[in-house]
C-alpha cells in the first residue's frame, strides 16, 4: 500500500505501549476492554481528556509541520511548498520533542521553561510551569482506545529516532527519490498546487543533499541495506537522469494537462518554469545521487545479510519485529510459529492437489504451474482485465459479508516502468491497485483472485477508506499500522474461500501458495535476520514450499534482506483476527453475524493487535452488536 506508518518500537517500549502479545493474550489489555464496556464512570470524559487530547493535537499538528505524515499543510492547498527537513540537527529534535511527549503518556509531571505547550495542565511557578503526564486509568473508554494507539505510535517515533533509521531510507523495494517521484503522479488542479509543486521542485538539491549526508552517516557505521538488494536499483535513478527532455521526466507529469480554468498564456508560463525547475535543481539533485550511489554507497554497502549484524543488532531486529508484528515474540519463537504453520499450509495443499487430478508430488505439481502457458496472461492488458473481473465478483458478494460500505472508489492501473522490475506484484491503497504487468510469465493467472481481494477489496483499498471516513477520530488514527492493515488484507484472501471468489482448484491453490508465502516469511526472515540463512536458502525455502516464479522469489528475497521485519506482520496479523473471530463464534453462537464482526474490526482503524483483540472481547460482551446499529 501508499500509505504507511513505518518506525520501530523498542522491546521496552512495547511493555509499557502495547502491554500484551496478541497471539497469547496478557490480561492487563483484554480487562481494559472489558471495563471500557461496564464502567459507566470510565465513559464520561473527564479533565485527563482534555489534557490527553491537549497532547496529540499539538503534537499532531507539530508533526505535520515536520512532513512526517501525509496531511495537507495549514493552507488548503494539499501540496507542500518544500520538502521535509531531514537533517541530523532536525532528527535530533524530533527525538527530543516525542520524548516529551513520552514522558506526560507515562504520567510524569515535568517542569518545563515557561508554558510552551499550551493547553495543558500547568501550573505556572517561578522557574516555569509544571505539566501533568496522562494515565491511562483516568481516560474515558474511547480515549482508552486513542491512548494505547498514540503510545504505541509515540514509542515507534522514538525507537527509530534512537536507531537513525533516517541514515537509511531505502530498500531493495522502495527508497526517497522513488517515493518523492511518486508524488509528481498526482493530480493537480489548482495554479496554487501547481506553484507549490514548483517551489518543492526547486527545493530538491537541498534534500537530496541532505538525504546524501544522512546516507553517508549510515555508510560510516555499516547501517546500510545489503550490497546484493541494492544492485540495479539505480535503474529509478537513470529514468529521470536518461530522460531525451525534462518533458519526457516523470517531474513534468503534471503540466502535460493542466485545468481548463488556467488561462492559456498562464498556461504556458507554468509549463516553462517546469522545465526550468526541472533542468536547473531536478537533474542535477538527480545526477549528484546517481554519481554517489555508483562511486562511494553502493560499493562501500555491507556485506552482511542480517539485522543482527548491524550496530546494536540484536536489538535493533528485535525493535522491527515490534514495530511490525505489535507483539513481544521473540525471533526464536516467530521462527517456529512458521515453520508450525507451514506444516498445516502444505496438508491444505495436497488435498487442492488431489482435486485437480495431477498425479505427482508438490515439486512436480508447482514446477507445472510455474511452466504451463494456459496459467499466464499474454499481454499486460489481460492481466488488468482479469483483476478489475475479480474486484467486480467481489461487489456481488460485498453485502452478505459487510454492513458498511466505504464512499471511495479504486482504480486499477499498472505499476509505473521505472519501479516495475523491483516491485512487488501488486499494491494497494486508498483509490488504486497497482498491478505489476512486468515480466507476465511470472505474474500467475490462478494467483490474482487471492492477489486481488489483498490488494483491493476487501483488503487496503477497502479498509483504509473505511478507517478514513470514521467521524470524530483523531488524525493520527489514520497512521497505518502493518500488523493490523497487512494481517486483515491476508485474512481476506481467506475469506474469498467463504465468499465463493475462487472458482477452480487452481485458484484455491493459488490463495494457498499465498498464504504459504506469508507463512515462509515467518521463517526466512527470521532465518535471514536472526539465524544466520543465506540468500540462496532463503530464496530455495520458497521456490520449494509456493508456486511463486523464480522472479518474485528474487525480488522478494531481497525486499526481506533489506526491510528486516516488515515481512513478518502479515501472517501474525491475520492469525489474530482469525483467533478473534473464532473466538466471537464460538461465544455468540447463533447470535454471531459475520458483518457485525468485520464491521466492528474495520470500525477501528489500524491499531495495534492487542487494541483489537480487546475490542472483540467488548464485542462479545455486547451481544453481538454491530457498530453501525442505523445500517439496516
Amino acid at each position: 500500500m501508499d500509505k504507511k506508518f513505518t518506525a520501530a518500537l523498542t522491546g521496552a517500549s512495547l511493555m509499557g505501549a502495547l502491554l500484551a502479545t496478541p497471539l497469547v493474550m496478557a490480561a492487563p489489555l483484554a480487562q481494559a476492554g472489558s471495563t471500557q464496556a461496564t464502567a459507566s464512570k470510565a465513559e464520561r470524559p473527564g479533565p485527563a481528556d482534555a489534557r490527553f487530547k491537549a497532547i496529540y493535537t499539538a503534537e499532531w499538528k507539530w508533526r505535520l509541520s515536520q512532513k512526517q505524515e501525509d496531511g495537507e499543510d495549514d493552507d488548503d492547498s494539499g501540496v507542500a511548498a518544500s520538502l521535509p527537513r531531514i537533517d541530523a540537527a532536525t532528527q535530533k529534535q524530533r527525538l527530543a520533542y516525542w520524548q516529551g511527549v513520552m514522558k506526560q503518556l507515562d504520567g510524569i509531571r515535568e517542569r518545563v521553561a515557561g508554558v510552551a505547550k499550551r493547553g495543558l495542565n500547568t501550573i505556572e511557578t517561578a522557574a516555569g510551569a509544571w505539566i501533568d503526564g496522562i494515565r491511562e486509568t483516568q481516560l474515558s473508554a474511547s480515549e482508552r482506545v486513542n491512548y494505547q494507539v498514540y503510545k504505541a505510535q509515540i514509542a515507534a517515533l522514538i525507537a527509530g529516532q534512537l536507531f537513525r533509521e533516517y541514515e537509511k531510507p531505502l530498500n531493495a523495494d522502495s527508497a526517497f527519490w522513488s517515493n518523492n517521484a511518486g508524488g509528481a503522479r498526482r493530480v493537480l488542479t489548482t495554479e496554487k498546487q501547481l506553484r507549490d509543486y514548483l517551489k518543492q521542485l526547486a527545493d530538491m538539491p537541498r534534500y537530496f543533499n541532505d538525504e546524501i549526508d544522512n546516507m553517508r552517516a549510515g555508510l560510516a557505521r555499516g547501517f546500510t541495506p545489503p550490497k546484493v538488494t541494492l544492485v540495479g536499483r539505480d535503474s529509478s535513478i537513470t529514468s529521470v537522469t536518461d530522460a531525451k527532455t525534462a518533458q519526457d521526466t516523470v517531474y513534468y507529469l503534471p503540466f502535460k494537462q493542466l485545468p481548463a480554468t488556467i488561462p492559456a498564456a498562464e498556461q504556458a508560463a507554468l509549463r516553462a518554469q517546469a522545465v526550468q525547475a526541472i533542468e536547473k535543481s531536478v537533474l542535477p539533485a538527480y545526477r549528484k545521487l546517481l554519481q554517489f550511489m555508483r562511486e562511494e554507497y553502493v560499493p562501500k554497502a555491507r556485506e552482511a545479510l542480517a539485522a543482527e549484524s548491524l550496530p546494536d543488532g540484536k536489538a535493533y531486529y528485535q525493535s522491527k519485529i515490534v514495530e511490525f508484528t505489535t507483539t513481544a515474540l521473540s525471533a526464536d519463537q516467530i521462527h517456529q510459529i512458521g515453520l508450525s504453520e507451514m506444516a498445516k499450509i502444505r496438508a491444505e495443499m495436497h488435498e487442492v492437489i488431489k482435486q485437480t487430478g495431477f498425479e505427482g508430488d508438490l515439486p512436480a505439481f508447482l514446477q507445472f504451474l510455474r511452466s504451463d502457458p494456459r496459467f499466464y496472461a499474454k499481454t499486460p492488458e489481460e492481466l488488468l482485465m482479469r483483476s478489475a473481473w475479480v474486484a467486480k465478483k467481489f461487489d456481488a458478494k460485498v453485502s452478505q459479508y459487510f454492513g458498511y460500505l466505504p464512499r471511495r472508489r479504486f482504480a486499477v492501473i499498472p505499476v509505473p516502468d521505472d519501479q516495475a522490475p523491483f516491485y512487488t506484484s501488486g499494491r494497494g491503497g486508498p483509490g488504486v491497485y497497482l498491478v505489476n504487468t512486468y515480466n507476465l510469465p511470472s505474474r500467475a493467472l490462478y494467483s490474482m483472485p487471492a492477489l486481488t481481494l489483498h490488494e483491493s477489496a476487501p483488503g487496503h483499498a477497502f479498509q483504509m477508506p473505511v478507517a478514513m471516513e470514521q467521524k470524530g477520530r483523531p488524525a493520527f488514527r489514520n497512521a497505518y499500522i502493518s500488523a493490523f492493515g497487512e494481517g486483515w488484507a491476508l485474512y481476506s484472501e481467506r475469506l474469498g474461500v467463504e465468499m465463493g471468489i475462487y472458482e477452480t482448484p487452481y485458484e484455491v491453490f493459488g490463495m494457498l501458495s499465498y498464504q504459504a508465502w506469508r507463512a515462509s516469511r515467518l521463517v526466512v526472515d527470521t532465518g535471514i535476520h536472526s539465524k544466520g540463512w543465506t540468500r540462496k536458502q532463503a530464496q530455495d525455502y520458497l521456490h520449494d514450499n509456493t508456486a511463486l516464479s523464480a522472479h518474485e522469489i528474487e525480488t522478494e528475497v531481497d525486499r526481506y534482506i533489506s526491510w528486516p521485519g516488515q515481512a513478518l506482520s502479515y501472517y501474525l496479523g491475520e492469525m489474530s483476527i482469525i483467533g478473534a473471530r473464532r473466538k466471537a463464534e464460538a461465544a455468540l453462537g447463533s447470535k454471531f453475524d459475520i458483518r457485525a464482526f468485520h464491521d466492528t474490526v474495520l470500525q477501528l482503524g489500524s491499531v495495534p493487535l492487542p487494541v483489537l483483540e480487546a475490542r472483540i472481547d467488548r464485542f462479545i460482551a455486547e451481544g453481538g452488536k454491530s457498530p453501525y446499529p442505523n445500517l439496516d
